[in-house]
């Protein structure tokens, strides 16, 4: 990659926000599915309907700088969903595996919101005033994302803080690999 001035780093980055959005359309159902708790899943499935109104702000952006979107990996959202597929492949109760998702969401969130700043800044030096607020307005909207998301947890952290059952009785998990929920006997 040749990079000569701060013009061609913004159009870098914001190639790299194009593939991180569009993994993440492809990440965000699987997520959704594994959610146990309704109030994620629905977070997740209206987060993906804001994810694809990135994916077309960035296209508005790319039009404004008459550049191509392609030509660019995101490495580190790659990262950060094969983190999270990992954590979907474990076994774990319910409501530990919302907590450990939600965790793995707010990483993704916070790397976006670090890039979409960093972008934004870029162009705001570059006088790049419709790029700017196209930024500003994705940068608000992971902000809150990042915010429901944290608000979610404080229940689901106390639910999965919570011992498990230890008199026999089963207790419902996620099996690993499948995300199905199985009946188990509960450890002691």
């Amino acid at each position: 990659m040749k990079v000569s001035n701060l013009r061609e780093l913004l159009v870098d980055e914001l190639k790299d926000l194009y593939n991180a959005e569009q993994q993440l359309v492809k990440a965000l159902p699987k997520m959704a599915k594994a959610a146990n708790s309704d109030e994620l899943r629905r977070a997740f499935e209206e987060h993906l309907e804001q994810t694809k109104g990135h994916v077309e702000r960035l296209n508005r952006a790319f039009e404004s700088l008459d550049v191509a979107t392609r030509g660019k990996k995101c490495m580190g959202m790659e990262g950060l969903i094969g983190e999270g597929k990992e954590l979907l492949e474990a076994e774990m109760p319910e409501a530990v595996l919302d907590a450990g998702i939600i965790g793995a969401a707010q990483k993704v969130e916070h790397y976006e919101i670090a890039a979409y700043g960093t972008a934004r800044r870029h162009a705001e030096l570059l006088d790049l005033d419709d790029v700017v607020q196209l930024l500003e307005q994705t940068l608000d909207e992971e902000k809150q994302t990042d915010k429901r998301l944290t608000d979610i947890a404080e229940t689901i952290n106390v639910e999965a803080e919570e011992p498990e059952e230890s008199d026999g009785e089963e207790a419902e998990r996620v099996a690993p690999g499948n995300g199905k929920r199985q009946r188990v006997g509960a450890r002691r």
